[in-house]
């Protein structure tokens, strides 16, 4: 019908996106293809990606109805705009066609179109030779190492993944990062937790690499050592970029003299085995071992190394110890020092502030003492003068005892204010706030009288003897 025409021509002009998971270095790509796409271009696509040809490629994720590689994207079944796929390489490197087809309907890896034949021309007619593993470059299309990496820790994914492709997944754990990472990790954390460093440069050419890989570098004695007491970095002397790129770094590293060593080794004196031990001024290389040994010869030469190793690292312990043990005593010391000079410091600060608030306090006191002392004058100043004993008015005399025992007299007029003789009592320093003024016959508190009643009203005459008495 019509629409279902549309429908089919709108989905050829679709995007899709499929996220492609690399089974062996747990890599993912996002890839995007029309619909209009071909199944067989996805698979050569990542070939490109990862290196695993066509033929080689074992696939999980295609919906049942990806029937054929020609299929294009909009009619396979995938979900849209998003689908997620698994690659990885089929373990066996060597296999018929017959074998292969028969795989292929298993797993549904559809990949015997014409198209990919030139990626594999020399996997078919192999001898017995091959069969039985002797070394063929022609059954490894992917190299070990990319030629030009970027940086080695992605090197060193792609030469694990491959080493795994190639010798199954039990081998040495190999360092996933730089040359410098791995010194890092092997000789600069504690002393007691430092490893040797055991580089292993392969070498694809060498006819001894595939026996030296699967019976020593995969022997479970071996990984075993090597996992306990080493870190394990690895490097591929196949390609003459990364040669000279390792034969840098071995100078700059180890000197001249071993990268010339290395350098006149011969392809197949290779694979080798580089043992480091980590010293203070330079990195020493203990061993350069060639891979024509056995697993006992080689685990001998890997056990001799560390015997070296272990002497130096008790002295290194012993001496981190001894470090740490001064420096204990040290920081304990500043520690010491400090809780002291905090503690004086405390007690400084503490008298500071005390001597801050008695000075505070004299200062109230002195304006307390100042202001009274000028009340004390302005009232004695402001007293109408004492009246003279001939004086022809009436005028009482008055006779006040002080707490402290002293006596002191005046004469008033009779016809003054009792205010007066508060203001006369408080000019001597007795502010009446502060104290009572009482009388003896009857006893009675003055202070509570009517201040503007006249002495003579008061019944403060002619004479009378009066106490001060402070107020509680």
């Amino acid at each position: 019908s019509f629409n279902h025409f549309r429908a089919l021509q709108e989905s050829l002009n679709q995007n899709f996106m499929l996220i492609v998971t690399h089974r062996e270095v747990q890599r993912e790509y996002n890839l995007n293809f029309s619909g209009s796409s071909t199944i067989q271009e996805v698979k050569r696509n990542v070939y490109d990606l990862t290196s695993i040809p066509v033929r080689h490629q074992l696939w999980e994720g295609w919906p049942p109805s990806a029937t054929d590689d020609s299929m294009t994207l909009a009619v396979s079944g995938l979900t849209f705009p998003c689908h997620r796929l698994t690659v990885g390489r089929r373990s066996s490197p060597v296999q018929t066609r017959e074998q292969s087809e028969e795989q292929c309907t298993d797993v549904h890896m559809v990949s015997d179109s014409d198209g990919d034949d030139f990626e594999d021309a020399t996997e078919f007619g192999v001898d017995d030779g091959e069969m039985f593993g002797v070394a063929s470059s022609a059954l490894r299309k992917s190299p070990m190492m990319p030629e030009n990496a970027e940086n080695e820790g992605d090197a060193l994914l792609q030469f694990t993944a491959e080493f795994s492709s190639r010798y199954g997944d039990y081998h040495p754990v190999y360092f996933i990062g730089s040359l410098e990472a791995a010194f890092q990790e092997a000789f600069y954390g504690k002393a007691r937790d430092r490893k040797l460093l055991a580089i292993y440069l392969h070498h694809d050419e060498s006819v001894l690499t595939n026996v030296f890989c699967s019976q020593m570098l995969c022997a479970e004695s071996i990984v075993s050592y090597l996992s306990q007491n080493f870190i394990t970095w690895a490097w591929d002397m196949t390609k003459e970029a990364n040669r000279a790129r390792f034969l840098t770094m071995c100078t700059r590293h180890f000197g001249s003299v071993v990268a010339q060593t290395i350098r006149t080794q011969k392809t197949d004196q290779f694979p080798l085995f580089l043992i480091i031990m980590g010293k203070r001024s330079s990195n020493e290389v203990l061993n350069v071992i060639q891979c024509n040994t056995t697993v006992d010869e080689l685990m001998m030469r890997l056990i001799a190394a560390m015997e070296i190793f272990s002497a130096q690292q008790q002295e290194d312990i012993k001496d981190e110890d001894e470090r740490e043990a001064r420096e204990n005593v040290k920081r304990e010391q500043d520690e010491a020092y400090r809780i002291s000079l905090e503690a004086d410091r405390a007690k400084r600060e503490a008298q500071e502030r005390e001597m801050a608030e008695q000075f505070r306090l004299e200062q109230i006191r002195k304006e307390q003492e100042e202001e009274r002392e000028a009340i004390r004058l302005s009232l004695e100043q402001s007293l109408p003068p004492e009246p003279k004993e001939e004086s022809t008015e009436s005028v009482s005399k008055l006779r006040i005892r002080t707490p402290s025992g002293e006596f002191f007299e005046r004469r008033f007029l009779a016809s003054s204010k009792l205010q007066v003789v508060f203001d006369f009592v408080a000019s001597k320093g007795y502010p009446w706030e502060e104290y009572k003024l009482l009388g003896t016959f009857p006893r009675r508190d003055v202070t509570q009288l009517d201040p503007n009643k006249s002495l003579l009203e008061v019944k403060l005459y002619p004479q009378e003897t009066l106490f001060l008495e402070a107020k509680e």
